[in-house]
């Protein structure tokens, strides 16, 4: 225990030398609590998402006719077409064509298939737009001989399955966190959402099962709230409801550090190639893209399909955590392999599902008009920030820091850590200088 404290005080430092702690959960909220002091509004789940342009082509011409689409380097829809006709549909919405050989009905029968076959730990496949392609990964846990059998599955469907194998080990990413603790486990809070009648932290399903009692502290005093409605495996999504049934000021949110945060302006389904932002209290704020969709990962406790794959890195505490790009809610984090030294591989559980599953809204920032979310830049509008900055008040930065490496207060300070830490260092791993500055110049005055 002591050992492990050493480790959790360390991680602390080196938290506090970069800055970057982001918790979308109103625990950390009603510690610093944001401006403005009015109430938030929820964006309804039965809302349609706010899809991109290449979105709404594949979903216009259909499974048959496309093959899926995402965003390039510069920010511009590319939809993946299988005939001449689509080619120039796409090119009329003023969007780019790539000619594909193998139809979205291809990529997803091919998914299909290995889905049916027998379930080997340690592996994953997603659709890979760009290429063309369905991609199977194997970590290092995955034998020579289930290897094999896999990939005699994969010729059998065809050479556009394509086989890799992964350093690292596909986990879930619970162990570490600090934020919400319970005998489950610890893990990341995500974002705050509301049935109208009560307001809850949307996590991972694997964070616990239903009926995991939360605490703010690691000696379960201050009791947060209990687990309800999770779905784990298949989905990985479930819903804390906090004990006093309101999430409290700024549950729109998300701090960053230096007294800042970033608003929650909206949700949306994720795009391929979009830039996008998770933030973990392991690993902090961490930038990276979304690679491919519709993933399914076989972790040891069992099998999740359609996840977001990217290739931002995260470590074990960071589960739950939110993902979001341009103050828009995109995903919750799930698991995946390698670390924020040496990169890997996330999965993520997206929002929309989640809510519409689960028949809540997302609280989010007033818009100007009073009458719903803002909306926020899409990913074909340039360069991706986190989204609106917002002033956090409400604690003293001092008195917090002093917590953090106190060994008897591990579990409160690094609860409060997302709100209070002194500079927003983190920023030197999201973009090089001269990105920094034009995003920051772009986006908000007072950001960073």
């Amino acid at each position: 225990m002591r050992h492990a404290r050493r480790r959790v005080v360390r991680r602390v430092t080196r938290l506090a030398a970069v800055g970057g702690l982001l918790l979308g959960g109103a625990m950390v909220t009603n510690a610093v609590a944001s401006e403005p002091p009015a109430p938030s509004i929820g964006v309804p789940f039965t809302a349609p998402p706010a899809t991109g342009e290449g979105t709404d082509l594949v979903s216009r011409l259909g499974n048959s006719r496309t093959a899926g689409s995402w965003v390039d380097k510069a920010g511009r829809p590319v939809v993946a077409v299988t005939d001449d006709k689509a080619a120039a549909e796409v090119k009329r919405a003023g969007a780019q064509a790539k000619m594909v050989e193998h139809s979205m009905s291809d990529l997803k029968s091919a998914a299909a298939t290995l889905r049916s076959a027998p379930r080997v730990s340690g592996t994953s496949w997603a659709l890979d737009y760009k290429s063309n392609q369905v991609v199977v990964r194997g970590d290092s846990t995955v034998s020579s001989s289930d290897w094999s059998r896999m990939t005699k599955v994969a010729e059998g469907i065809g050479s556009f399955v394509r086989m890799e194998r992964s350093e690292g080990t596909f986990t879930t990413r619970v162990n570490g966190a600090q934020p919400i603790l319970s005998t489950a486990g610890r893990c990341s809070a995500g974002f705050n959402v509301t049935d109208g009648k009560s307001d809850f932290i949307l996590t991972a399903g694997h964070c616990g099962p239903d009926g995991s009692v939360w605490f703010a502290d690691d000696r379960g005093r201050d009791q947060v709230g209990t687990s309800l409605r999770g779905s784990f495996p298949g989905d990985d999504y479930s819903l804390v409801k906090y004990d006093g049934g309101r999430a409290g000021k700024g549950a729109d949110v998300v701090a960053v550090g230096d007294g800042k945060g970033v608003r929650i302006t909206g949700v949306a389904d994720a795009e391929v190639g979009q830039k996008i932002f998770r933030s973990g209290s392991t690993s902090g704020l961490r930038e990276g893209e979304v690679t491919a969709l519709n993933a399914t990962v076989n972790y040891p406790e069992g099998t999740v399909t359609g996840l977001i794959e990217t290739n931002v890195c995260a470590e074990p505490g960071d589960s739950g955590g939110p993902m979001f790009a341009d103050g828009v809610a995109l995903g919750l984090t799930s698991g995946g392999s390698g670390d924020c030294t040496a990169g890997g591989t996330t999965f993520f559980q997206p929002v929309t599902k989640a809510l519409t599953e689960l028949g809540v809204k997302l609280i989010v920032a007033k818009s100007s008009g009073g009458t719903g979310a803002a909306p926020a830049p899409s990913a074909s509008q340039g360069a991706a920030s986190p989204g609106s900055s917002a002033p956090i008040t409400g604690t003293d930065v001092s008195t917090l820091l002093s917590r953090l490496t106190d060994p008897r207060n591990v579990g409160p300070g690094m609860l409060v850590i997302g709100g209070s830490l002194v500079a927003l260092v983190a920023t030197r791993w999201i973009r090089a200088e001269q990105d920094r500055k034009a995003y920051r110049q772009y986006y908000s005055a007072t950001w960073g």
